[in-house]
């Protein structure tokens, strides 16, 4: 079976642990690989590496690094079968959704490839004679990109790509229960002479373990961390220490609203594919969903049967399945405790609540909750499952109040064909996102970012990139 090595300044070198990590299968509960659990010394090692290399890196020409981006991107759609099915292996994806998330990232990278040329700086009015003021934009320096396991690939090209076409060198840390498919694409990188040895480096370990000593390096300029609001919490403290620029998508609790006004089968659609999304394990997915009295009943009935006629299967025995396992055995468990409290405090299962009967695997049937109460757990905590609680509202006022009424702030939707009720909703919710009348997924030239606890900026589209950039301001007199 085989051990991943981590990669440091161009080669692929034993970590300074003797311990590993399983790697599982969680369909089959199967152990497929192992990490090393990494030390502080490697991370030290690769940002040292990264702190040599960026310098260089950031004097190539933008257009340079644009046109290696674009070409890792290449590399990643001639081995795209084979990032399907290591991504279907390592997270549990059903198929349609692994091909879209791996094509999603080979997008990615050449979208970010053409920023090369758009990255620019500006010139303002002095108040002095014979001077000119200039703004010019370089890249932050070393990036310590930290990606989840709920979208290893697109997240990994999120941060690696945005950080290479910007001049900056990046250490990536990918979850230590998704690492097969990063490592797959080192690979890809090494073979690649373009790439000069340090601008990319990849280590394993436990989050706590390396995040904390990433974030906490004096030589790291930015952490990109993608997961939960404890994880970005521990970052931005170890990251205090060192005045390091932190770049954070945390948590979401997003509401879906649906007025009376609504097209009521494609809000059930939408909200359908935005809460089974991914078995229920993103954090756009539509969280908690608020209907109005007058069409309560018609929409729970019309999404009970949508849920119910959802098939659940290990996704690389069936092409068809829409739904595979969650990521782990305690995250199966978690979810299902939400559940039994949601349930004990009065709430009522409408459909779901059980795995269903198959030999192994963390599979849970898509459950809906009605007679949930606001202040319930399962309304304010994220649930990060296939499981969503149903609230009704009989204003508008009431709708926003509620779907405000959360520590987290990422994403929202809201379903009217009532323009004025529309508008009254975006203006008024206070989310990073909110989407009118389709399902929770965003744009790579959108700007994924959210407000509260669930983060701080963002890394697609231009607002991205100015993220991995810093302002240098020029002071230019000259004599006449």
């Amino acid at each position: 079976m085989q051990t991943h090595q981590i990669y440091i300044n161009g080669k692929f070198i034993d970590s300074t642990s003797n311990d590993t990590i399983d790697i599982i299968n969680p369909s089959t509960e199967e152990v497929i690989a192992k990490i090393k659990d990494g030390t502080a010394e490697d991370v030290h090692k690769a940002v040292d590496a990264a702190k040599q290399a960026q310098i260089s890196w950031e004097q190539k020409p933008a257009i340079e690094r644009g046109k290696i981006v674009r070409k890792l991107g290449e590399k990643i759609e001639a081995n795209r079968k084979e990032f399907i099915d290591l991504l279907q292996e390592e997270q549990g994806k059903d198929y349609d959704l692994a091909s879209g998330e791996v094509d999603l990232a080979i997008d990615y990278f050449e979208y970010m490839s053409e920023w090369a040329r758009r990255m620019e700086g500006e010139i303002v009015p002095s108040d002095r004679p014979n001077e000119n003021i200039f703004m010019f934009k370089k890249p932050i320096g070393v990036v310590g990109g930290i990606v989840p396991w709920n979208f290893p690939v697109f997240i990994l090209a999120r941060k690696v790509a945005t950080a290479l076409v910007t001049g900056c060198s990046i250490v990536l840390k990918p979850s230590q229960k998704t690492p097969n498919t990063a490592a797959k694409f080192t690979k890809l990188l090494d073979e690649m002479d373009e790439v000069p040895a340090g601008v990319y480096n990849f280590i394993t370990g436990t989050g706590g373990k390396l995040g904390n000593a990433l974030a906490s390096h004096p030589n790291v300029d930015m952490i990109s961390m993608t997961g939960s609001i404890d994880a970005g919490t521990k970052v931005m403290e170890a990251a205090a220490q060192s005045i390091t620029k932190v770049n954070l998508e945390l948590g979401g609790k997003a509401p879906a609203i649906v007025t009376e006004n609504a097209d009521i089968d494609l809000a059930v659609e939408s909200i359908k594919t935005s809460r089974l999304a991914n078995n229920g394990q993103a954090c756009t997915n539509a969280e908690r969903i608020y209907v109005q009295e007058s069409i309560a009943d018609t929409f729970i009935e019309k999404l009970k049967e949508a849920f119910e006629n959802t098939s659940i299967a290990d996704p690389r025995e069936s092409e068809s399945a829409d739904m595979g396992p969650l990521i782990s055995q305690d995250r199966l468990e978690e979810v299902e405790n939400m559940v039994r409290e949601a349930v004990s405090a009065g709430g009522e299962i409408v459909t779901g609540g059980n795995r269903p009967s198959m030999d192994k695997g963390y599979f849970l049937e898509p459950t809906i909750i009605k007679n949930v109460k606001q202040d319930s757990k399962i309304i304010q905590e994220e649930i990060f499952g296939p499981v969503i609680p149903v609230m009704t509202f009989k204003t508008l006022n009431e709708a926003i109040e509620y779907g405000n009424d959360t520590e987290y702030g990422l994403s929202s939707s809201v379903y009217t064909d009532d323009l004025h009720e529309a508008m009254r909703v975006v203006n008024e919710l206070k989310f990073g996102e909110t989407y009118v009348n389709r399902e929770n997924f965003e744009a790579v030239q959108g700007y994924h970012a959210g407000i509260r606890k669930s983060g701080l900026g963002g890394t697609d589209g231009k607002h991205g990139v100015e993220d991995f950039l810093i302002t240098q301001t020029v002071y230019m007199q000259y004599k006449k």
